[in-house]
């Protein structure tokens, strides 16, 4: 159980609907309490401010926020709250409170979009911000026009159809996963315990992803699914394979060892693809519960204001929430 509450990011939008019941049901989860904030416009804090600067004690103390009994409103329909809501009106710019309110949050959950957008794109210029400067993981609810659970279609590629190496996973199996993108040598730890933590409490699978470049060849032409192979299936054997996915899912294997140890009951699944690992990524988004990768590309600092590339286009183009993770310590 967690102290640090989970914070959900509304306007009032259908989009910051779906990250408020997001949010609800991870601090139900996590068992910790529920922290809700909105982010005043900006006649609201101006309003403010004239009171103040004036001293008229005739005015009304506080200028109606309308979102705030809107959340009453939502929450009040749900069958199951956590222990502690609280509800905040923050005022500033909007990445500024969020990141001001985030340092003591185990998470800030947010909607990809507030209001109007376009419904083709994945991501808002205050989700991006927020995203990108939070001091907590950051977990962006995609809006209903990128959910694959209001997909119709499901995809290509193994993430999609559930395929393993064997051919026998059907794609009810793969839905749920906790899918964890993995540069062996360079993830910070703190983004793979986020991703372990939360397949504890879901009681599912982390699905750990990495890719790895190599020369191109006829046989790449052609896509192939996730090879998941579990770590007593890597000893050399005499049978070759291909030497980049063997090498990565070794590396993956050592580097998990201290995760699989305080997690034992969190079943993990390892798989190397060539290619392109955001790609593999937003595949994986369609069947996953959640999809966790760090933020900062391994040669920025811990406070870099920038994201890392494969974190941009997975947020830009998933189809279910990511979790943005960033270094908590600076260990770099």
């Amino acid at each position: 159980m967690s102290h640090a509450p989970v914070i959900a990011a509304v306007d009032g939008s259908e989009h910051s609907l779906k990250a408020l019941q997001w949010a609800r049901g991870a601090a139900l989860r996590h068992g910790t309490g529920l922290l809700v904030a909105h982010v005043l416009p900006d006649h609201a804090q101006l309003y403010a401010g004239r009171r103040a600067s004036l001293h008229d004690s005739s005015e009304p103390d506080a200028y109606p926020d309308p979102v705030h009994d809107w959340v009453r409103g939502e929450l009040g329909g749900s069958a199951a709250l956590p222990d502690g809501i609280r509800y905040e009106s923050l005022e500033g710019s909007v990445p500024e409170a969020l990141r001001v309110i985030g340092a003591g949050a185990l998470m800030l959950v947010m909607g990809s979009r507030g209001r109007g957008g376009f419904a083709s794109l994945l991501l808002g210029s205050n989700s991006r911000a927020v995203a990108s400067t939070a001091p907590c993981p950051v977990v962006v609810v995609p809006h209903a026009a990128r959910d694959a659970g209001h997909d119709t279609g499901h995809g290509t590629g193994a993430a999609a159809t559930g395929e393993s190496g064997s051919g026998q996973s059907g794609s009810r199996q793969s839905a749920g996963r906790v899918v964890l993108g993995l540069h062996a040598a360079e993830t910070p730890d703190d983004v793979l315990s986020f991703a372990f933590e939360e397949a504890s409490v879901r009681g599912t699978t982390v699905q750990v992803v990495s890719a790895y470049t190599v020369p191109p060849s006829p046989a790449l032409v052609i896509d192939r699914p996730f090879e998941v192979i579990p770590p007593e299936g890597l000893a050399d054997d005499g049978d070759g394979g291909v030497p980049a996915e063997r090498e990565m899912l070794r590396s993956q294997t050592r580097r998990l060892e201290p995760l699989r140890a305080r997690y034992p009951d969190v079943p993990v699944e390892q798989a190397a693809v060539p290619g392109d690992p955001a790609g593999r990524l937003v595949d994986a988004s369609r069947s996953a519960a959640l999809v966790v990768v760090g933020r900062h590309h391994p040669r920025r600092t811990a406070m870099s204001l920038q994201i890392g590339s494969v974190a941009h286009a997975v947020l830009h183009h998933a189809h279910g929430p990511v979790a943005i993770v960033p270094t908590l310590k600076d260990d770099l």
